[in-house]
C-alpha cells in the first residue's frame, strides 16, 4: 500500500511541474568569430519592437548625412543599415571616439606594469614637454590627461611644445583638449614600441577589428569600417571583456565610464556619462545642469567624436548603437555632444520602446 501511496504523490509532483510554466533560458552574449565576416542576427519582431517606427528613424538618419547605423543586442545585428554609397567594408574616421582606444590602451599597458597612472607624464616622455614652468609640468599625470583636468592652455589644439603654456594647477580646471594623444606618446615610450604597433597587438587584433591611425590636422585618427567599430562596443558592454578574455581588467574599465573628476561628472575616461546632473562640453566652460543626452537611458555611457561620430553603449538593454557619417548640422558641425544625440535618441525609442 505504501508504494502506492508513493506512485500518486509522484504523479501528482509530475503534473505539477507539467503545468507550472517553463522560463526560456537567458540569451548568451554573442561574440563574433575574428577573421570571419559571419555575424549573428536577431530579428526585430523577436525582440517586440515597433517596427512601424524603423522607416522614420531610417529616414532621420538618411536626412542628417549618416553613412552607417547598427543596433547590437545581446551582441547579435537587429539592425544595420548604409547611406549614400557607403558599405559594411567602407572605413571612416571615429574622429574623437578614438579617444576611448587611446584610454583603453593606457589601461592595457597599465595592468601590463608598463606605466602608472598616477605617474607624472613627464617620468615617460621627458621633462620640457610643455612650454609651462617645471614646477606646474611635473604636477601633470597620466590621470590628468586621461580626465581632460592637466591645466594646459586650451586656446590651439595643435599639441606642440609652445602652445603647451600653464593655465591652471593640473586636476583643477576641466578642458577638452588635445593634450589627450600626449598619453600615445607615453604608452610607446613605456612599452618600447610604437603605439600603432601596441595598439594592433593588443587591442586591434584580439578584437578582430580593421582599421590604421592617419595623421590628421591636429591629430592621429582611427579608421575603420562600422563593424569594427561595433566590435570596440560590444567589448564595452562587457566592461573589458571579449569573448573568454579580459582585454583590459575591468576595475579599470569601471573608472573609465564612471565620473573621473568632480568639475564635470558627464566625463570619465574619455566615455562622456548619461544621467549625470550636470556636464561641460568641449570648447568652454558653461556648466549645463542637466543630463547629457535627456531621452537616452541615464545609465548609458558614449564615446563621442566630431561630427557626430557615436557609440552608445546600454547595458540594462545589453546594446550597443553605433552611427557613423558626416556631420548632422554641416553648418554647425560639433566636437563631440550635439542636440544631434537628443533627437536621434527620440528616434530610437519609438523603435525600441
Amino acid at each position: 500500500m505504501k508504494y502506492f501511496y508513493l506512485l500518486i504523490a509522484l504523479l501528482s509532483l509530475a503534473s505539477c511541474q507539467k503545468d507550472k510554466p517553463v522560463t526560456p533560458p537567458e540569451e548568451t552574449m554573442y561574440f563574433p568569430v575574428n577573421g570571419s565576416s559571419a555575424w549573428e542576427t536577431k530579428s526585430l519582431s523577436s525582440l517586440g519592437w515597433n517596427t512601424a517606427a524603423i522607416q522614420p528613424l531610417k529616414d532621420y538618419l538618411l536626412q542628417k548625412h549618416s553613412k552607417s547605423f547598427m543596433i547590437l543586442v545581446n551582441g547579435r545585428i537587429v539592425m544595420e543599415e548604409y547611406f549614400d554609397g557607403h558599405t559594411k567594408d567602407s572605413t571612416w574616421q571615429w574622429n574623437s571616439a578614438g579617444k576611448t582606444l587611446v584610454g583603453t590602451l593606457t589601461g592595457i599597458a597599465a595592468q601590463e606594469g608598463l606605466l602608472q597612472i598616477n605617474n607624472k607624464v613627464s617620468d615617460y616622455i621627458g621633462a620640457g614637454w610643455t612650454s609651462a614652468p617645471l614646477i606646474k609640468e611635473n604636477l601633470v599625470t597620466n590621470r590628468h590627461l586621461l580626465t581632460m583636468t592637466s591645466g594646459l592652455n586650451d586656446s590651439n589644439n595643435l599639441v606642440i611644445k609652445q602652445n603647451l603654456t600653464y593655465m591652471a594647477d593640473a586636476g583643477t580646471r576641466w578642458s577638452y583638449h588635445n593634450v589627450f594623444q600626449k598619453l600615445m606618446d607615453v604608452v610607446a615610450a613605456a612599452s618600447g614600441q610604437s603605439y600603432d604597433n601596441y595598439f594592433n597587438t593588443k587591442l586591434r587584433d584580439k578584437l578582430g577589428m580593421d582599421g590604421f591611425w592617419n595623421n590628421g590636422a591636429i591629430f592621429k585618427l582611427y579608421h575603420s569600417n562600422t563593424r569594427s567599430m561595433a566590435r570596440f562596443g560590444l567589448m564595452a558592454l562587457n566592461k573589458g571583456k571579449w569573448h573568454n578574455e579580459q582585454i583590459i581588467n575591468q576595475t579599470f574599465f569601471e573608472e573609465s565610464i564612471n565620473t573621473s573628476q568632480t568639475i564635470n561628472p558627464s566625463y570619465g575616461y574619455f566615455w562622456w556619462l548619461n544621467g549625470k546632473s550636470k556636464y561641460m562640453v568641449p570648447g568652454g566652460q558653461d556648466v549645463y545642469n542637466s543630463t547629457l543626452v535627456p531621452n537616452a537611458p541615464p545609465e548609458m555611457y558614449a564615446a563621442m567624436g566630431a561630427e557626430d561620430q557615436r557609440i552608445y553603449v546600454i547595458p540594462s538593454k545589453k546594446m550597443v548603437i553605433i552611427r557613423m557619417g558626416n556631420a548632422s548640422d554641416p553648418l554647425n558641425p560639433s566636437f563631440a555632444l550635439s542636440g544631434f544625440d537628443n533627437e536621434l535618441w527620440a528616434k530610437i525609442n519609438a523603435v525600441i520602446n
